[in-house]
């Protein structure tokens, strides 16, 4: 992994001056003037086309040879000289993701050993003139010498060995602005766009890592995560390279992500007694400070969250929201029941995405066939500038009226005023009340739970958090009954409370569960009204075709 965060500083800005070079003195000799028109047909090439690693016949095949030749020579150096760097630069990224699980997690010993990385592909992609860039597709089974001193929470220290480290990637370098002194740009831009693989194990010197439960996956996770998101595209590390402000070049956020965890089904149980104790871990990046951790759920293979997160988003063709589901073991490691992931550009802006993600055992390997359960989101992108275009019933000016929104502007002139020393205002929480109208129409295709291949059907109605309930009339002997009832609910807080509609069999001594859905609100608050037909959970077979309606009566207060 030092490779990864401190070889490339240097290999990058050597090729970026070699780049650069070749640009600045590009009329004055003829081997130039080739180069020349190699970037030309570069130029000539498609967007699509140009990200593929390309074809020897555009550029010169001496690149990688000189490439290659060049790093193997001077590898030796590089080992000696780069090692103590990468190691000091290193460490505070590790300790960014280092896992709650440990106390610190440091080198005692950094070396990249005698192997220099190989690149076997370059290309050139289209940046609209104003910059250059170039993707190298690197290759390095080294042999270097990397132990970690880490110390758990229990006081214990163990020496880690980092071994068998395969990696193969695609690094992207930006050479941007263009300018018309040497070396030609201004900043050099790096980042791994592809990791195609990064393979390593780990073993406690003169010990086994598997005695400390949880050790082993707390310590790959950590690394893994390091990588994946300090590195790897969209973000990127800027160096400068001449005097200017290049605060363009980095990483801006660019909207707002409104995550519902709404609940899970059908989980793995993994205790030996009773049922698992769900909870889970939502992120787009796994920093520590941006990750969110729903409550625990004790004893339940079908947990209901509804807990509401709220993330940065600054790529949304690139970036994805990753959910973990891990059974809680008290004091001990938590144990990983299974994670999902969905890519942001799979949004449309302003439009709610609900959305059931199979969970997995690696998202590395989606070849995983075990039933590990699913999990049930509610997500809404907001994108920044397009405030005007949609709604974002989670913003804390949403849905105010021209009153409310004055005298919310009197009362900030007013502290102001009295107290220009004043704190920042409290970030206001919107609270949004109303009556939701729900029509259950009908049911199609329902379980047969009596003798004679019938069933007696209802629906009972639960407002969640209110623990307002209705129910529908029993209709006789139908598998597609049909009700056509309507009913009010007073809601207190919206955005918060939800829907849980569930069908039952009519006995004489009791009653058969037959499936049910579970609604969030923040689709009806956002479009007034919509019909839809939900597949039933929990049951056979059936599905449930309800309209809802809200009449909304919004109130604000101090989060």
């Amino acid at each position: 992994m030092g490779f990864v965060f401190g070889v490339v500083v240097g290999i990058v800005v050597g090729l970026g001056i070699i780049v650069g070079f070749v640009r600045y003195e590009n009329a004055r000799t003829a081997q130039r003037s080739q180069l020349a028109t190699t970037i030309a047909a570069f130029a000539r090439m498609t967007v699509e086309d140009s990200r593929k690693i390309l074809p020897p016949q555009f550029y010169p095949s001496w690149v990688l040879t000189w490439l290659n030749s060049h790093l193997t020579k001077i590898w030796p150096y590089v080992n000696e000289a780069a090692s103590e760097l990468i190691k000091t630069s290193v460490e505070p990224i590790l300790e960014q993701y280092r896992p709650v699980v440990l106390a610190s997690l440091k080198f005692s010993k950094f070396t990249l050993g005698t192997v220099a990385p190989q690149f076997t592909g370059v290309s050139i992609i289209e940046d609209g003139g104003d910059g250059v860039t170039m993707e190298l597709e690197m290759q390095w089974d080294g042999n270097p010498s990397i132990i970690l001193d880490i110390k758990t929470l229990l006081g214990v220290a163990l020496p880690v060995q980092v071994k068998n480290i395969g990696f193969t990637g695609v690094f992207r370098l930006i050479f941007k602005p263009l300018v018309d002194e040497f070396p030609g740009f201004g900043a050099l831009s790096y980042s791994l766009r592809q990791k195609k693989k990064l393979d390593f194990t780990l073993k406690v010197i003169g010990g086994d890592i598997s005695a400390i439960p949880g050790l082993y996956d707390a310590i790959e996770g950590a690394i893994r995560d390091a990588v994946e998101d300090s590195i790897t595209w969209p973000v990127r590390k800027v160096v400068p390279i001449l005097p200017g402000d290049y605060s363009d070049l980095e990483l801006k956020p660019v909207g707002i992500l409104e995550v519902k965890l709404v609940q899970a089904k059908e989980l793995t149980n993994k205790d030996i007694i009773g049922k698992s104790d769900p909870y889970a871990v939502v992120y787009i990046r796994p920093l520590r400070d941006r990750m969110k951790k729903s409550k625990t759920i004790n004893n339940d293979l079908n947990p209901i969250w509804n807990e509401h997160f709220e993330f940065v988003v600054e790529d949304v063709s690139t970036q994805h929201i990753t959910v973990k589901v891990y059974d809680s073991e008290g004091l001990q490691s938590s144990e990983l029941i299974g994670c999902a992931q969905l890519r942001l550009d799979e949004l449309q802006p302003g439009k709610v995405k609900d959305v059931w993600l199979k969970l997995v055992k690696d998202l590395e390997i989606q070849r995983d066939n075990k039933n590990r359960g699913q999990v049930h989101l509610e997500l809404l992108y907001c994108p920044f500038g397009m405030e005007n275009s949609f709604t974002n019933p989670f913003a804390p000016n949403y849905s105010m009226t021209s009153l409310e929104k004055v005298l919310k502007n009197a009362t900030k002139g007013m502290e102001s005023n009295g107290n220009e020393n004043a704190a920042t205002p409290k970030k206001k929480e919107v609270i949004i009340r109303g009556v939701l109208s729900v029509t259950v129409m009908s049911a199609e295709d329902l379980p047969a739970t009596d003798f004679m291949g019938k069933s007696d059907p209802f629906v009972v109605l639960t407002l969640k958090k209110a623990e307002t309930k209705n129910k529908t009339r029993v209709v006789n002997d139908s598998l597609n009954p049909v009700w056509n009832q309507t009913f009010d609910f007073v809601v207190e807080d919206g955005l918060h409370d939800m829907l849980i509609v569930e069908v039952w069999d009519h006995d004489t001594f009791g009653k058969d569960y037959m499936g049910r859905c579970i609604l969030t609100l923040t689709r009806v608050i956002l479009e007034g009204e919509y019909t839809e037909r939900f597949e039933l959970d929990g049951g056979k077979s059936g599905y449930l075709n309800l309209h809802l309606k809200w009449m909304p009566q919004p109130i604000f207060r101090d989060a």
